[in-house]
């Protein structure tokens, strides 16, 4: 699983603004005004080598009225929470003593510090500079998130902090050739009933009440022959719905159990239109490039007219994974878990699938030369040959020339014919381009006498030819 990087401060000293640069997204509100942000947000920062979850919270001012007491119990969930911790202070307002008392709750915690000296642009960086290295952190960084100016520099020191890859352990924990396959999907979608019936046992508490679930429970399970790791999750709702701090504790252990899994099975209540927070998870799979089985449960308590909209609504919401296997189950029941689990075996088969480089050339040369890129500047795209790049997802790696400019159309044509090339059922595939050097750029080609001496000639000769 991913680790953690919690961003704590006063008030207004930029936390958000640094969520932003660093998720390169703008899902934290920014104003200059304290008290704007109050509870946790998450994010997924993959600027740097290692991709971590970046934690915004709200700012610790130390007054003891309702909100900021409730904010600040949200800050030390987050501390709490964190396997490293930034702590982020204003230039322009130089050393409070609010900081010292906030640093001094962070050493508590006995976790990796860094600090960040923010809004340092226009100001005289080494005078600034001297007075926070008070602190007594080695890791004490000039920055200007407002500019992103020094979040290279931040990242440098920030990743070799980070612990050991989480998720490397637990693909570790399925070495025994289990398949890890995590069951994501809205409250009460049937993510435990589903877990329960494959086992054939009340192994999960199952209730009507949203948020039974909480902590991702991994479950052992060996069924025709195969060994499976399932990871039931807890229930994502709206971002204006979650209010708990238990339940946002939950959404980020989900988050990481798609990262962690191998294949991801979204549960959709047939029952109730697809909501855009299904999509949303199939969007945090794709991007993890995890393979996906799509589960229609709920399916037996409805009648033809039902399941038949219920179809036509899929198919026109989903178009943009079309890729993936629909199936259509009754948890409470059991109907149509033979084919799921298929499913899951076929998706992981082919997100697994080793590619062979001679094989991906020739297969490369068919797609060219059944249809070639579109032409840039009058030139058109040379691809020349392809070899593997990893699995999970399949990765194909594209050499060739003026690949910068090749149209994202194009790109899908591609994905399109090496699905259907080597029938890969469930899983992305994603295509990188490699463009290689001119071995001459930037070199200035130098006569040899000899050639010197024949240029010579031939201009002397040519002006004598226009005299």
């Amino acid at each position: 699983m991913l680790p953690v990087v919690a961003l704590v401060g006063r008030p207004n000293v930029g936390k958000s603004t640094l969520f932003n640069v660093l998720t390169r997204s703008r899902d934290a509100l920014v104003a200059d005004m304290p008290g704007v942000t109050r509870d946790r947000h998450y994010g997924i920062c993959r600027t740097g080598e290692r991709p971590f979850v970046v934690v915004d919270t709200g700012g610790l001012s130390g007054i003891d009225e309702a909100m900021d007491v409730l904010t600040a119990r949200q800050v030390r969930l987050a501390i709490a929470e964190a396997d490293v911790l930034v702590f982020v202070v204003d230039a322009r307002d130089g050393l409070l003593p609010q900081d010292d008392a906030i640093l001094a709750e962070l050493r508590r915690s006995g976790k990796p510090i860094v600090a960040v000296v923010n809004k340092t642009d226009g100001l005289d960086e080494q005078a600034v500079m001297a007075e926070f290295f008070a602190f007594g952190i080695g890791a004490t960084l000039p920055l200007s998130a407002a500019h992103n100016r020094g979040t290279d520099d931040f990242l440098r020191v920030l990743l070799p902090l980070l612990p050991a890859d989480r998720e490397a352990a637990a693909e570790a924990e399925g070495e025994d050739g289990s398949i890890r396959v995590a069951i994501v999907g809205r409250p009460n979608a049937g993510k435990s009933t589903l877990i329960n019936r494959l086992l054939g046992e009340e192994r999960l508490i199952v209730s009507d009440v949203a948020g039974t679930t909480r902590d991702p429970i991994r479950v052992p399970l060996e069924r025709d022959g195969r060994r499976y790791t399932l990871i039931d999750t807890a229930g994502i709702r709206r971002k204006a719905r979650v209010e708990e701090a238990v339940e946002k504790f939950s959404v980020i252990k989900t988050l990481q159990s798609i990262a962690a899994a191998q294949v991801v099975v979204v549960m959709i209540d047939a029952r109730e239109n697809l909501a855009d927070q299904d999509l949303t998870l199939i969007g945090y799979a794709i991007d993890e490039g995890r393979a996906l089985v799509i589960a229609i449960n709920k399916w037996d308590d409805m009648d033809s007219y039902q399941r038949d909209e219920c179809r036509r609504a899929l198919d026109r919401r989903l178009v943009f994974v079309d890729w993936a296997k629909q199936v259509q189950i009754s948890a409470l029941h059991g109907s149509g878990l033979r084919e799921l689990m298929r499913a899951v075996v076929r998706a992981h088969a082919s997100a697994t699938k080793e590619l062979v480089s001679s094989d991906l050339t020739k297969a490369l040369e068919k797609a060219y030369e059944s249809y070639q890129p579109p032409l840039v500047n009058g030139h058109a795209p040379k691809l020349r040959f392809a070899h593997p790049g990893g699995t999970n997802p399949p990765t194909i790696v594209i050499h060739g020339s003026r690949t910068k400019h090749i149209a994202p159309a194009y790109q899908r044509y591609l994905e399109n014919f090496f699905r259907k090339r080597y029938k890969l059922e469930g899983t992305p595939i994603r295509i990188v381009f490699r463009e290689g050097e001119n071995p001459y750029a930037g070199r200035k080609k130098v006569l040899t006498k000899e050639q010197q001496h024949k240029a010579r000639r031939r201009l002397s000769e040519l002006i004598k030819r226009t005299r």
